[in-house]
């Protein structure tokens, strides 16, 4: 039998009572899937279903097959290696007693004598120089993750589960993720916003709060579909509008023709010049028929209210943010930042960052990249004033603002529109209102306490607040701003930064949202 996996009629709730997955029908075949949805949805929850460490509170998980799952453990003895954690030390010990010339005719009949390769090619899938020997405590967070990888597949699996499997990865780990995957011949769910990996599937499942939608084909086939889908969204709120304004005028119609009938009754009344029995039977008649008339208009009305609130919400989730900012004022040649000659590091002796000289001019658009630990994120410190650097100078000649993986310029305890206020104090309450509005922060949204946002509803908030002002900065930095984003959130952040005129420094591994964003130029620290 083929391996599948199928959910039927799946429900589960938050334990505060909040419905993420209700009713739920889905499966998935032996391919390579992507599941896709904001963040909170239940992406991770359903995964978890799936591996059977969560009880569904209603409706069936059935499996058929072998499932590896990708472990998010980080803590490791001094002394594990990667032999440990492809569960083979003991099948090594045996084959290095046979070599020795010490094994047992039962050991050397048991013996895997192509252990040693397979684990071999397995690192190698994963990109990573290691060895069955190498210390797990050695490992960088990103070569962590991708050893676990390596002896995931290692394993052979029916089905393995990704959760995000390219988070904190520099370019060569998503590489070699992305590379692994397409090299994947069995069956996968991997939960990403990495949009590179997601173009490596053979279909996508969107998690929305309306249900669950299978896709065929890879990111950009899903994109597509999208595209036709808001367009069709768009169409049927059009004839929604127009068909609740044609029951309104014809409710109106029905109303002004009763009104005249009713007076041209009384008025006979009046007269005295018709039986009054038959006046009152005319009367009663009047009042069934418009009796009728109204519960019939307000049954066509509630129709059509309906059907304009679904195609709404389905505009709503389909609709991407579009975002028009005040210019920055920035001219073409203007010295933005000139660092030179600068070290420095956290260690005496040790520099981080050595000899570097970089500068940007005009609204530049540069992306600083480089392995884990080439010194991004120190260096981001010395241009802020967090670090002081050894030797050489840091010079930012315009106003600036930094976005750090926690908007740290965000006040938790405060609102947004509190936040903006205390950012922009020379901004109006209509300005503030209209400048959160175009990060969709409408209305009762902008209330919302900053500490009670996602990830991606917090640096949305960020930019509302640094850029939706009157005298938005010339400098925005930015600090891996993808990451734990979803790719909602990820395409609200990349609209708000293509209409943003000003010069940007940002660090990230994300080639799709440097693309998005129209880098111009690159910097590799190595």
């Amino acid at each position: 039998m083929p391996a599948s996996i199928s959910l039927s009629r799946i429900s589960w709730s938050a334990p505060e009572g909040r419905s993420l997955l209700s009713d739920l029908d889905l499966s998935f075949g032996p391919v390579r899937t992507g599941l896709v949805g904001r963040n909170g949805v239940g992406k991770s929850t359903l995964l978890r279903l799936v591996e059977g460490t969560l009880a569904p509170q209603a409706g069936k998980v059935s499996v058929v097959g072998s499932l590896g799952v990708l472990s998010q453990t980080v803590q490791v003895a001094a002394d594990e290696t990667v032999a440990n954690l492809f569960g083979v030390t003991d099948a090594l010990a045996v084959l290095q007693k046979a070599e020795e010339g010490g094994a047992t005719l039962d050991e050397l009949a048991s013996a895997d004598w192509t252990l040693e390769a397979r684990m071999e090619e397995a690192l190698a899938r994963v990109g990573l120089d290691a060895s069955a020997e190498t210390r797990l405590a050695a490992l960088s967070g990103g070569q962590m993750t991708r050893v676990k990888l390596a002896a995931l597949v290692f394993k052979e699996p029916d089905f393995i589960l990704l959760d995000e499997p390219t988070n904190n990865l520099d370019r060569e780990g998503r590489a070699a993720v992305a590379a692994l995957m397409a090299g994947w011949r069995g069956g996968a769910i991997v939960v990403s916003h990495d949009r590179e990996l997601l173009e490596e599937m053979d279909a996508i499942v969107e998690l929305t709060t309306l249900g669950a939608t299978t896709y065929g084909g890879n990111w950009s086939h899903y994109r597509e579909r999208k595209a036709i889908e808001l367009a069709s969204a768009r169409h049927d709120l059009a004839d929604a509008e127009r068909r609740l304004a044609e029951v309104e005028r014809k409710t109106q119609e029905t109303a002004e023709r009763k009104a005249r009938k009713d007076a041209a009754g009384r008025r006979k009344r009046a007269k005295g010049d018709e039986p009054l029995l038959l006046l009152d039977a005319r009367k009663e008649r009047s009042e069934k028929t418009g009796g009728d008339n109204a519960r019939l208009a307000d049954r066509r009305r509630d129709q059509a209210v309906g059907d304009l609130v679904e195609a709404r919400e389905r505009i709503e989730i389909l609709q991407p943010l579009t975002v028009r900012l005040p210019p920055t004022g920035l001219p073409a040649g203007r010295s933005v930042l000139q660092v030179d000659n600068v070290g420095v590091g956290y260690e005496r002796g040790k520099p981080v960052v050595d000899r570097l000289s970089l500068s940007i001019v005009g609204p530049e658009r540069v992306a600083l990249t480089g392995r884990n630990g080439s010194g991004k994120t120190t260096l981001l410190s010395l241009l802020t004033g967090d670090l002081q650097p050894w030797s050489g100078s840091v010079r930012l000649l315009v106003d600036h603002a930094v976005l750090d993986q926690k908007v740290s310029l965000l006040d938790p305890a405060l609102s947004i529109r509190d936040n903006f206020r205390g950012l922009n104090p020379d901004a109006s309450e209509n300005d503030c209102r209209a400048a959160l509005a175009r990060f969709m922060f409408r209305a009762d949204a902008a209330l919302q306490v900053v500490s009670s946002l996602s990830g991606g509803q917090m640096l949305r908030a960020g930019l509302a607040c640094v850029l939706g002002g009157r005298n938005p900065p010339q400098l925005l930095i930015l600090d891996e701003p993808t990451n734990h984003l979803d790719i909602d959130s990820i395409e609200a952040v990349e609209a708000g930064l293509r209409a943003y005129d000003g010069a940007l420094l940002v660090v990230s591994h994300d080639r799709a949202f440097l693309e998005a964003i129209g880098i111009t130029r690159r910097i590799e620290l190595s």
